[in-house]
């Protein structure tokens, strides 16, 4: 399916957050999806994956989550980040990560659902949010903050527990964890579902064999192309499960 990518301003209560979509190009309403990317920012890559989403029949949101320091792209990162280029790329990132505290992924999310809701190429009902890296913690946030409108949240060697077991009994969305092998140890895993399951949440959460952190980013040494696959081919069934235009 054709697709468009636009650039986008979204209004928040601390200012405008630089954003890009990318909807099928047929004139159709479609379910909204909001992507939330990994730590190292939009670029190529989350172009080309949100692209691709878009392409299944889906309206594909992508914020600069941390657009209070600037516009993307705010570091200058190399084509390829190799294993000898992630140290001084996290160096500059980790700063932005730690001032996006919990309450400006909050305010934001409600911007950025908020926003869903007035385009004109979004279908009414339901969305979903997908992250990446840190990206999965904040797509955890934005769906246990809305539980009326977020059916279905993603999300990939992200840091999903972060926030504790209590947050995972907010969840009313369907779930999918895709957890990469050096992040969580198989004991970590069982713990995990275990909350899920105690929770009573419809969730899938598994670890990808094979995977470093990062697995599905193709401009980084982590990436792992079949756990890309793996990636797609649990995520797609999810959102079609969840998501249907209106």
């Amino acid at each position: 399916m054709p697709t468009e990518i636009t650039s986008l301003q979204i209004p928040t209560t601390d200012g405008r957050a630089d954003a890009f979509a990318a909807f099928p190009d047929d004139g159709e309403r479609h379910p909204g999806v909001l992507m939330y990317g990994d730590a190292f920012g939009i670029r190529p890559v989350l172009r080309e994956m949100a692209r691709e989403l878009a392409g299944h029949g889906y309206y594909v949101l992508v914020p600069n989550f941390f657009y209070r320091h600037g516009p993307a792209p705010l570091i200058e990162l190399p084509e390829h980040i190799g294993e000898e280029d992630r140290p001084a790329v996290i160096a500059q990132v980790m700063p932005l990560v730690e001032a996006h505290t919990a309450e400006r992924v909050l305010s934001d999310a409600d911007a950025y659902l908020g926003f869903l809701t007035t385009r004109p190429e979004v279908a009414t009902g339901p969305v979903a949010v997908t992250g990446y890296c840190i990206g999965g913690l904040l797509a955890m946030r934005t769906a246990t903050a809305h539980p009326g409108r977020v059916a279905a949240v993603a999300a990939f060697h992200g840091p999903v527990g972060a926030d504790g077991p209590e947050s995972l009994s907010k969840l009313t969305a369907q779930v999918h964890f895709g957890h990469a092998e050096t992040d969580l140890t198989p004991e970590a895993l069982t713990e995990l579902n275990q909350s899920l399951d105690a929770a009573g949440v419809d969730y899938t959460s598994e670890i990808y064999p094979g995977t470093v952190h990062g697995f599905t980013m193709s401009d980084t040494d982590a990436f792992n192309p079949s756990a890309l696959q793996r990636h797609w081919d649990r995520l797609l069934p999810l959102l079609g499960r969840t998501l249907t235009s209106n």
